[in-house]
């Protein structure tokens, strides 16, 4: 062979390779992924427990935000857990809440501690301006204190919805495992008379519970058992936490419900479960499971974090599950609170021919606040 012919040869040769290199970036769509930071991060999250001849779930890396907000915006979609009051943050947050779909938000700020109650504040005034979206939890008081039980008492009397978060064990979180005023396991200080008085106004306790493994769990199926009538939600339970864990406390106890912090399984990189490895469970327990943000916690926005719910919206894919996971689930716990008696003495006064007693806590709220 001439040394001519073999140059041509190996000219043709490498422009068949950088023409099948070109091709190959072109069908990943690599110009999109590398011009959008929280698409190759949900990338890397999707497929850290990958074998090698998996691929990242063209759900997760093809569709963008915009496409996901276009495709499932107009289901109803809640925030189950918002830290937002922390420094009045949810006065800023509203833009972005409109441009995202959301339609309500549980609101509370910091978590078992002195400060928390004046962030318990700040969400009542922020239920007061909008009560069809915010819904205010609160945790400030001192669960080791009796007076505690007259705080919970006169809060949940008052008209707040719920408890959260409440520091009920925490070793190894950077930030609750200081708090002043947090458990030491799920049945510490003077929580089973809190839990007992959740159950007497019907209000949900969100409990935040690290590790999600060990006696502190054995503690949470205790006061699961003693207390049945106790609406109680794990806080960000898919947080270093796995769906056999999950799958486990829901088989045994039927007063427990799973707040997912979609964030974490999509986009944190020390999470060692993918959306898929939940599906199941939530399949199985489909009443069971509610979205949350946790306010971005650990990511590079909050607003990754509600991207984030739609990309486990998204990788449901059923319809009717999707409705549960993204509102329904936590709106029944809502409406089954009812009205207290302080709403039904303030909406007579404003209207004495009114029919209260079958109010909900949500109708009377809107009642006595709606614009």
């Amino acid at each position: 062979m001439s040394k001519k012919r073999s140059s041509m040869l190996v000219g043709v040769s490498v422009c068949v390779c950088i023409g099948t290199g070109i091709w190959g970036l072109s069908s990943l769509n690599f110009r999109e992924r590398t011009s959008n930071p929280t698409a190759i991060v949900t990338s890397l999250a999707a497929t850290t427990a990958a074998t090698p001849v998996e691929s990242t779930p063209p759900t997760l890396a093809k569709k963008s935000f915009n496409n996901l907000l276009q495709q499932y915006g107009s289901i109803p979609l809640s925030d189950a857990h918002n830290h937002d009051a922390s420094d009045s943050k949810y006065i800023s947050m509203q833009n972005m809440w409109k441009r995202d779909a959301m339609d309500r938000v549980v609101l509370f700020g910091d978590v078992s501690e002195s400060s928390a109650i004046r962030t318990d504040a700040y969400a009542w005034d922020a239920y007061i301006e909008k009560p069809d979206f915010f819904v205010p939890y609160f945790s400030g008081f001192d669960l080791h204190d009796p007076s505690s039980l007259e705080v919970v008492r006169n809060n949940l009397e008052q008209v707040y919805f719920g408890l959260g978060e409440i520091a009920a064990a925490s070793y190894n979180s950077p930030v609750v495992s200081k708090v002043e005023w947090k458990a030491k396991d799920p049945m510490d200080g003077f929580l089973p008379q809190i839990y007992e008085l959740c159950a007497e106004y019907q209000a949900p306790i969100l409990l935040h519970i690290d590790p999600p493994n060990g006696f502190v769990i054995d503690k949470l199926e205790e006061a699961l058992a003693a207390h049945p009538k106790t609406t109680f939600i794990f806080g960000h339970a898919n947080a270093y936490n796995s769906s056999e864990n999950i799958k486990q406390l829901l088989e045994k106890h039927d007063n427990i419900y799973m707040d997912f912090f979609a964030g974490f399984t999509v986009l944190n990189l020390e999470s060692s479960n993918r959306i898929e490895d939940f599906l199941p469970v939530m399949k199985q327990f489909p009443d069971k499971f509610m979205l949350s943000t946790d306010s971005g916690f650990g990511l590079a926005s909050e607003d990754a974090a509600i991207e984030a719910m739609y990309r486990v919206m998204d990788a449901i894919g059923d319809p009717a599950l999707i409705k549960k996971v993204a509102y329904d689930n936590l709106d029944a716990i809502l409406q089954n609170e009812p009205a207290t008696k302080t709403q039904k003495e303030a909406i007579l006064k404003k209207d004495a021919n009114r029919d209260v007693t079958k109010l909900s806590k949500l109708e009377a709220g809107r009642l006595l606040w709606g614009k």
